[in-house]
């Protein structure tokens, strides 16, 4: 039997002791963000790609964000870049005031 506290135990538990499981995980996040009024998709994926997106965008170090989800390659985790500067483009044609002016070379 695995104890409370012993290297076995699992990190995450439900209230009533139970490991974690994935619908539990997935209702809990999704009954979470609808208590912010968040629309759109809701569920643990989501979250992660939005915290990934969101560390990027902070200028966190791209080896560090691999690290972070576990992902084997760096190319898995530079999918993230692509939304990155997407967002960059569309802030600065939004906030430069002649950026809606210039011609596009693109």
């Amino acid at each position: 039997m695995v104890g409370e506290g012993t290297p076995e135990s699992p990190l995450l538990t439900t209230e009533k002791g139970r490991p974690l499981y994935p619908e539990f995980v997935d209702r809990a996040v999704k009954a979470e963000l609808d208590g912010y009024g968040i629309t759109g998709r809701k569920s643990p994926h989501v979250l992660r790609h939005s915290l990934a997106t969101a560390l990027l965008d902070e200028g966190a170090d791209l080896n560090a964000i691999k690290e972070m989800l576990g992902h084997a390659s760096l190319a898995a985790t530079e999918v993230y870049t692509h939304n990155s500067i997407e967002r960059l483009k569309a802030q600065y044609m939004n906030a430069h005031p002649r950026a809606k002016n210039e011609d596009r070379h693109d």
